[in-house]
């Protein structure tokens, strides 16, 4: 009983330590879609497509913001969607190869407004 009992436990911590990355990865695609949906915010009530990408920067953490590419897409008639897509490139720890990452994609529309 004792030897499967030090057999099982290594393979129970592996996979409790995998499920663990796996919900950081979703907290990752969560906060991208919530500065997404700023940087939509932003680009259907303003014409300048930097301001978009400012607001979608600001609205993630410090660390993500240098690895973070923002696009947005903004026609110039209103009530068409303005667009913004937000890509990351999320490193995953233990037990997964060290630089193994995962890209995670986020993007929002809004009709624009003026």
């Amino acid at each position: 009983m004792t030897v499967e009992f030090f057999l099982v436990v290594p393979l129970i911590v592996l996979v409790l330590v995998a499920s663990l990355q796996v919900i950081g990865l979703a907290r990752v695609r969560i906060e991208l879609q919530g500065a997404a949906r700023d940087g939509a915010r932003v680009a259907a009530t303003t014409p300048d497509p930097a301001k978009a990408v400012e607001a979608v920067l600001a609205a993630l953490p410090p660390a993500w913001r240098d690895h973070t590419r923002v696009s947005v897409e903004r026609p110039s008639r209103v009530g068409v969607p303005a667009r913004v897509t937000a890509k990351l490139k999320h490193h995953l720890g233990p037990p997964f190869p060290s630089g193994f990452g995962v890209s995670v994609t986020a993007s929002a529309s809004m009709r624009t407004e003026r």
